[in-house]
């Protein structure tokens, strides 16, 4: 499971040209769900990107200016989107092969459990709709990107 995650002064997702889920300071996480995934790596992926130090610190005079504050610790939000694309395999010719990813039906239920895990330990989770085609708005804080994977 990998999520490519974006420290974010604001991020909203539209379908059909209606906003249907935004955030304002925090993290746009595009999650991408593999074969071999399941639920408690899921978990294992949402507790990483809570805690992920990616926000500067302003109060310890010791630490102004280090990214030392994870999305939780600054009550920030999360904007989770589905993102098969991220398990393509790229290192052979010119076509990504998304053999990897998880077949759609079964990773849009595992997709749910994340999502609901996540709003189980975080107050501010909003997401996409899985499988559709979205447009994602993001203004990126620095730009701030990372891939994680568990």
């Amino acid at each position: 499971m990998k999520a490519l995650i974006q420290r974010v002064k604001s991020a909203h997702v539209a379908v059909d040209g209606q906003i249907i889920g935004q955030i304002q300071s925090g993290v746009l996480a595009y999650i991408g769900i593999g074969k071999d995934d399941d639920f408690d790596k899921a978990c294992k992926l949402i507790d990483k990107i809570l805690t992920y130090r990616i926000f500067e610190n302003t109060t310890d005079a010791d630490k102004l200016g280090k990214m030392d504050k994870s999305v939780s610790d600054v009550d920030g939000g999360l904007l989770l989107v589905s993102q098969f694309t991220l398990m393509a395999k790229t290192d052979k010719g010119r076509r990504p092969d998304f053999a990897p990813a998880m077949p759609p039906s079964d990773a849009r239920i595992l997709f749910d459990k994340l999502v609901n895990y996540a709003k189980s330990v975080h107050d501010d989770v909003a997401t996409g709709e899985f499988g559709a085609s979205m447009a994602v708005t993001a203004v990126n804080d620095g730009p701030i990107n990372f891939l994680l994977e568990v």
